[in-house]
Order: structure tokens, then C-alpha cells, then sequence
């Protein structure tokens, strides 16, 4: 799926203080992803707070994001837990129509062997109309996908078209790029392993930053993938101390504090989460503010 190459971002879900969902400020980020050249979005993972919404809130989430992108860049919609079955429900019941693929993770919680997540992921895709990206998040879910299981499972399933690799072990991103079957995508799932990953034969990134940054995260995973290579190792030395500040206190209270220095969203988000510290905001703000001067 040449859709799948280059910079996708997860996007946030903005609240209002009510904590009612800001559609708003949900348009105004897709534009600001579309206008610095990201080349895909990714509606309702964990980014997007999806395990906090209802399911009336979730589609109002996915028809806003459809209607503002206006068709302009591939969606990708996240649709994932614990339960298999209630899964396939989801992929059964809700309209994909307007999606390009589906991004589901790798069960949490539960804990399954690798023989369960291999079985989790087969029966999603034998019911899936759409294409599966797999999401290995070990920090989340409590387990590691290992490469010998997502090989099998892009082997085995025609529709498994790629994975998103948030193990943060560049010798298992290695490991899937080697063995992988032809026009398999392996995917970073963490902003500060998307350049390694590109430079390492990837296809690119879903990202965080990526989303309050397009522009200078768009153009560093371009230059990885087509050079000049050291022209994007600049712009990761550039960005490193802003992709670790927004994951200090939590994804998404980084992010949006971002984006609340960008003028583009408010920064709350829902409980079990928090905001991100006056002190924080401080500090992304001091490491924003000179990208947002030369966008401007």
C-alpha cells in the first residue's frame, strides 16, 4: 500500500474545558497536517484518547476528520482491544468506506501468548474489509509481538499489510525488515526511532510530533527515504528534545500543550489522564516556539 509510506500522524482528540469534544480545533489540526505535507492520518488510536470516548463521540471523531480532509490524504482508522470478538463486531458494524485501512493493536492487558496474539490478529483480518497496519506497543499492552509473529502473520494474511513497531528495539525493527515478505511495511511507532527505522529500509512513521510539526517531521522522513540522509539527521537532532518532552508526562498531555502553544487546540484531556505541568508547558513551549516562528 503506497499509502502507507512516509509520515502518518495519530491524531489527538481536542476537548473543550466542558471536556465535550472541540470539532473546531479537530478541523483546524487536520488542515495544519494537510498544509505541512503529512502523507497520512490516523483517526482514534491511542493518541486520539479513543478508549475514553463513546461510540457516539468516536464517529463524531471520524465523520469530522472525513469531512475536513476532504478526501486529500489516506485515513487510517484505529480499531483494536482486548476482546477478539468484539472487535470483529466493530469492523463489521461501523462504515470503512471512507478509510484506507484499519490500525489495530496487539491485545492488552489479557496478556496472550504469542500463539494468542498470532490468533487474535488472524480472525481480525479474515473479518476485516480493509487492510490491517498491526500495532506492537509492548509499553501498552504488556506484551512484545515478536518479529517471528507478526512474519507469520504477514505471511499467513494476504490483508495484514503492515506493522506499526513501537517496541523501541531497533535489532527487532531490524529483524522484520530482513525477513519480511514482499510489499510487507514496517512501520516506527515511535518518534525517536522514525528516522533509524527509515534509514534502516522502513517505510516511515505514525508520529506524534509529527502532527504539531508536519512540516520539519514530513521533511526529515522524506530525506530519509529518498536523501539527502544527512540533511535529515540534522532535522532529528533538531527535533530530539522535543520528542522526548512531549512523552514526559504522558501521550497525549505533550502533544496537546504543544499544540496550545501553536494556538490551535486547548490542552485538556480526559481521566485517568492529566495535563501536562505549568513546568512542562513551559519547556515545550520554549521548544516550539522557534519552529512556529519560521513556519510563520
Amino acid at each position: 500500500m503506497k499509502q502507507l509510506v512516509g509520515t502518518g500522524v495519530a491524531l489527538v482528540t481536542p476537548f473543550l474545558a466542558d471536556m465535550s469534544i472541540d470539532v473546531t480545533a479537530l478541523r483546524r489540526i487536520v488542515e495544519h497536517c494537510i498544509e505541512g505535507g503529512v502523507d497520512y492520518l490516523v483517526v482514534l488510536g491511542t493518541t486520539g484518547e479513543s478508549v475514553t470516548l463513546t461510540k457516539a463521540e468516536k464517529q463524531l471523531v471520524a465523520d469530522t476528520v472525513i469531512e475536513a480532509n476532504a478526501d486529500r490524504l489516506p485515513l487510517v482508522l484505529g480499531i483494536g482491544g482486548n476482546n477478539t470478538a468484539a472487535v470483529i463486531e466493530d469492523l463489521r458494524q461501523l462504515d470503512l468506506s471512507r478509510f484506507d485501512a484499519v490500525l489495530s493493536v496487539s491485545p492488552y492487558y489479557n496478556r496472550p501468548t504469542q500463539e494468542g496474539i498470532y490468533q487474535h490478529f488472524k480472525a481480525i483480518a479474515a473479518a476485516s474489509p480493509k487492510p490491517i497496519i498491526v500495532y506492537n506497543v509492548p509499553g501498552r499492552t504488556g506484551s512484545n509481538m515478536l518479529p517471528a509473529t507478526t512474519l507469520r502473520l504477514a505471511n499467513d494474511c494476504a490483508n495484514i499489510v503492515a506493522i506499526k513497531e513501537a517496541s523501541g528495539d531497533m535489532d527487532q525493527v531490524r529483524a522484520l525488515i530482513k525477513d519480511r515478505p514482499s510489499g510487507f511495511k514496517i512501520i516506527s511507532g515511535d518518534d525517536i526511532t522514525a528516522l533509524p527505522t527509515v534509514l534502516a529500509g522502513g517505510a516511515g512513521v505514525i508520529s506524534v510530533l509529527g502532527q504539531g510539526l508536519p512540516s520539519e517531521f514530513s521533511n526529515m522522513i522524506q530525506m530519509g527515504l529518498h536523501g539527502p540522509t544527512n540533511e535529515a539527521q540534522k532535522i532529528h537532532a533538531a527535533l530530539q528534545e522535543g520528542m522526548g518532552l512531549i512523552f514526559q508526562e504522558g501521550n497525549p498531555a505533550g502533544i496537546k500543550a504543544v499544540f496550545e502553544t501553536l494556538g490551535l487546540c486547548e490542552a485538556h484531556v480526559r481521566l485517568p489522564l492529566v495535563p501536562a505541568t505549568p513546568h512542562l508547558k513551559r519547556k515545550i513551549s520554549g521548544f516550539v516556539k522557534p519552529f512556529a516562528t519560521i513556519s510563520a
